[in-house]
């Protein structure tokens, strides 16, 4: 019981996914040494649900990975595995038995009526009932940290992370976007179809003449075209794009890697999608989007300002339109002056 405390102080003083997780997998190991145990991040999509492994004990051992940060490579679509899909459809523990006589089960942590996580773990079949009740306590404490957790990282609102999550985590992906060069060498492994050429990009996506939608339609009604609008953001980008509200009206999205003309046909494919859609009492709605490549060595100010200026341009020339910052710059349509 005393371990087990130890652990449970040792976990609610992380304040970090990554962290968590990796203490969570330290409890597990130390207090009931299973055969394999997995903690896998739901990524809950229309089409394909991906779950994502982020951290576990494998036959290599203890593995943890960047939870903010999912990498596809440990991400698979959830029907791969009929046990976590259960799970996720169920919303309840699963068990299932192993040709080995061990036994397999699988604890949801549900958030907004949705499992958030999938905690798999593996277990003797003369596993001792008492230990299965300390062990679904901890998993259960887990679920209620990593709640409280995201309770502070998510925009209050519209559930997308907030402005002081993009800040605490833009320096980890400006890390991955250091690396963008480097996966173009001809030795490097490539990671989308679409070939070689792939940077990050930082998109600020803006809803246009909000103010009026306030003024004219009350604080309600704005209230719940953001909502919409976050929630257009989830279905149009991918499950591994980081989507934040920056405040107000602004919304920021961080692209995984993706060539020039793919990085503009998903943001094209957003503005068209907000246009075509109904938002409640205030019919319909436009977003301007200016975005900019992420390069290395940048800085969260450089970022920002370059992406800043392609929305102002968008602003200036029409609204309702996409800009990209280095298309603007390369044509002459902009200059370096602009961005103070």
């Amino acid at each position: 019981m005393l371990q087990l405390i130890e652990h449970i102080i040792r976990i609610s003083s992380k304040r970090d996914r990554t962290e968590i997780n990796a203490a969570l997998v330290d409890a597990m190991q130390d207090l009931f040494s299973p055969p394999a145990f997995a903690v896998y991040r739901c990524y809950p999509a229309q089409k394909k649900s991906v779950v994502f492994s982020c951290a576990g004990l494998g036959p290599a051992g203890q593995f943890s990975h960047n939870a903010y940060l999912p990498e596809r490579r440990h991400c698979q679509p959830i029907e791969h595995d009929p046990l976590l899909l259960r799970c996720q459809t169920e919303h309840a523990i699963v068990l299932e038995t192993l040709p080995n006589g061990s036994d397999r089960l699988v604890f949801p942590v549900i958030e907004n009526n949705q499992p958030a996580y999938l905690i798999d773990i593996s277990l003797p079949v003369d596993f001792p009932a008492d230990r299965r009740v300390l062990l679904m306590g901890l998993v259960e404490y887990f679920g209620h940290h990593i709640s409280l957790l995201d309770y502070g990282e998510a925009d209050t609102l519209t559930g997308l992370a907030n402005r002081k999550t993009f800040d605490k985590h833009l320096f980890e992906v400006l890390g991955k976007a250091a690396n963008d060069d480097a996966r173009q060498h001809p030795a490097a492994p490539c990671r989308r179809r679409s070939g070689g050429n792939e940077h990050h990009w930082l998109a600020i996506c803006d809803i246009d003449h909000f103010k009026r939608i306030n003024d004219g339609h009350g604080h309600l009604t704005g209230d719940a075209v953001l909502v919409m609008f976050g929630q257009l953001m989830r279905e149009t980008f991918r499950y591994d794009d980081q989507l934040f509200r920056f405040g107000g009206e602004e919304f920021i999205v961080v692209l995984q890697p993706a060539t020039e003309k793919n990085a503009l046909g998903v943001f094209e494919r957003f503005r068209t999608t907000v246009a075509d859609r109904s938002f409640a009492d205030a019919g319909r709605a436009t977003v301007s989007i200016g975005y900019c490549r992420l390069l290395p060595h940048d800085t969260p100010t450089g970022i920002i300002d370059r992406a800043d200026a392609a929305l102002y341009w968008a602003k200036q020339n029409g609204r309702n339109r996409v800009a990209c910052y280095d298309t603007l710059i390369a044509s002459g349509a902009l200059t370096t002056t602009a961005v103070q």
